[in-house]
């Protein structure tokens, strides 16, 4: 790095301070970039990346009070050249496609970054974006996929969390007869054999979040 130019300056985005740790650890030694924030939470993103105006946000998608997905989206609302990279633990097609439409420019493995991390930061504060092959092709097996409505996605979470038709009627205020077909649509969408196959499916493909 030259004397005059500036570090990337870098926002730390995750409910685990281990891997904010890490993270810090890996950029500790680079002089080409340094950690100007943190947060472990989307809403703490928000306000953090209004303070420092980081040149990258390392961003998580599974956080309490708000997902990674929505504060990507509530930042670029506000700054719509911010970017950012995911970092998650699981390639799900569904959740990279939301994660790409919110702004993601580069994704990582929580496994490889100590691997990836500071290459990927390079890369994408270069004006360029990072998307691994295999992501890419797990996009492409399911791109003529007849994806699940708000309303079936409502269905399948409250499934996964145990509920009964009828249960899900009355959160829902509806039949108990109009969940029993979106229920049916949900298994036909996802290809499933029953309720329990549909949970799986749409929690490897990060369609729903426990």
């Amino acid at each position: 790095m030259s004397t005059d130019s500036k570090p990337i300056r870098i926002l730390a985005v995750d409910d685990h301070a281990l891997l904010r740790e890490g993270i810090a650890a890996l950029v500790a030694d680079q002089d080409d970039m340094k950690i100007v924030a943190e947060a472990t939470n989307g809403r703490e993103a928000i306000e953090q990346f209004r303070r420092h105006n980081p040149d990258i946000t390392l961003m998580d998608l599974q956080m309490p009070e708000m997902n990674g997905i929505d504060a990507m989206i509530a930042v670029r609302t506000e700054f719509p050249e911010a970017r950012f990279i995911v970092l998650t633990t699981y390639w799900g097609d569904v959740q990279v496609s939301r994660a790409l439409k919110a702004g993601a420019r580069a994704f990582l493995l929580k496994s490889l970054l100590r691997k990836d991390l500071l290459d990927t930061i390079r890369i994408v504060h270069a004006g360029q974006k990072h998307i691994p092959s295999d992501v890419a092709a797990r996009i492409a097996d399911h791109i003529a996929d007849d994806p699940l409505t708000a309303r079936e996605i409502d269905v399948l979470q409250l499934i996964a969390a145990g509920n009964t038709n009828k249960r899900i009627a009355d959160q829902l205020f509806v039949t108990e007869e109009t969940v029993k077909g979106h229920v049916k649509n949900i298994l036909s969408k996802l290809g499933a054999n029953d309720r329990t196959h549909a949970v799986t499916i749409g929690l490897q493909r990060g369609i729903i979040e426990l």
